[in-house]
């Protein structure tokens, strides 16, 4: 318990002190934002404001979980290293994709189609590695029910594939105004957290841990107004952690409960966009993702973040409450 403690203490510290050099370094290389002419017109106004703001978090992590996490691995426990590994390939793919927008100074790094077969790639990598190490089987456990649907590996790798790709490209659409991804991102931290104490996968919660200190003092810059933005570099980071968590615990289901707003701005863009094609150009939302439809509404981006942000706690509330029978 110590050292998850020391975790979320030591990231939140380094994020704290690194934050206002880091702003200030991506300031001085001209790595600003550059605002979509198709996004939220409200939005110009934020053009160039630093952008890969995530390694101001991702770095204090990484330290805060190799040092805190030695223990666990002279005991030959790797499962937070996993994790980490997973979330630190995707926040590679977000930081080329940003440093390849900003030397073409357009909006466009990566295709879509370079990035969907990168993230196939380390997904899939990670399942696999899990699966030697003997941290997954192709059992999926259902919570509230309590039970497990057996499956075959050759279901288990691609459905895992699939969840941990969309799930990572969900966060990446939830971080569309300031202080979104992450403060909704927060919650769910504590969540996997909690429930790996619970669960007695101390070096996990280790990781969870940290993940939580960083978003915490990275919400220090990037609450509205926001200082400085995450970009794809920390988007997709966090969207890796988050579900390389949810696999380290072995529950990786619990992820549309206590995930359900990463959910829900995914859907409402499907939706939007296979309705605008269907009906001959009109919409069921006024702009999505779903929170740029809030904004139109008149809510301001405090009040969506704080909305989203309670939304995710009650809901995992409601996920403890769905796996009690596994953690009991």
């Amino acid at each position: 318990m110590q050292n998850i403690m020391l975790a979320f203490a030591a990231a939140f510290a380094m994020t704290a002190v690194i934050g206002p050099y880091t702003i200030r370094t991506l300031q001085k290389m001209k790595f600003g934002q550059k605002i979509l002419e198709i996004g939220p017109k409200w939005h110009m106004s934020k053009q160039y404001t630093p952008t890969m703001g995530g390694i101001m978090f991702i770095i204090p992590i990484t330290i805060a979980t190799a040092l805190l996490g030695i223990g666990a691995m002279k005991e030959g426990n790797y499962s937070h290293i996993a994790v980490l590994c997973l979330a630190l390939a995707f926040g590679f793919i977000g930081f080329i994709d940003d440093y390849t927008k900003i030397a073409k100074k357009q909006n466009q790094g990566l295709t879509a189609l370079q990035k969907l077969l990168l993230q196939i790639i380390i997904a899939v990598v990670f399942i696999i590695v899990l699966r030697q190490m003997g941290y997954v089987n192709p059992h999926l456990y259902i919570p509230f029910f309590n039970v497990y649907i057996s499956t075959s590996w050759t279901f288990f790798i691609p459905f895992s594939a699939f969840i941990i790709v969309g799930g990572v490209n969900a966060v990446n659409l939830t971080d569309g105004i300031d202080g979104l991804a992450s403060g909704v991102t927060l919650p769910v931290a504590v969540f996997f957290a909690v429930s790996a104490v619970l669960m007695k996968i101390p070096e996990v919660s280790v990781f969870a841990a940290a993940l939580a200190g960083g978003i915490c003092a990275f919400l220090i810059y990037n609450f509205n107004p926001a200082k400085v933005f995450m970009g794809d570099t920390g988007s997709l980071f966090l969207g890796g952690a988050v579900c390389g968590l949810a696999f380290a615990t072995d529950m990786p289901v619990i992820l549309v409960i206590v995930g359900a707003v990463y959910v829900i701005e995914t859907l409402s863009d499907i939706i939007q966009v296979l309705y605008f094609k269907l009906s001959g150009g009109k919409r069921i939302f006024k702009m999505a993702p779903i929170h740029h439809h809030f904004e139109m509404c008149g809510w301001s981006e405090k009040k969506i973040v704080f909305i989203f942000a309670g939304i995710t706690i009650v809901l995992c509330v409601i996920g403890y409450i769905g796996i009690l029978g596994r953690v009991l």
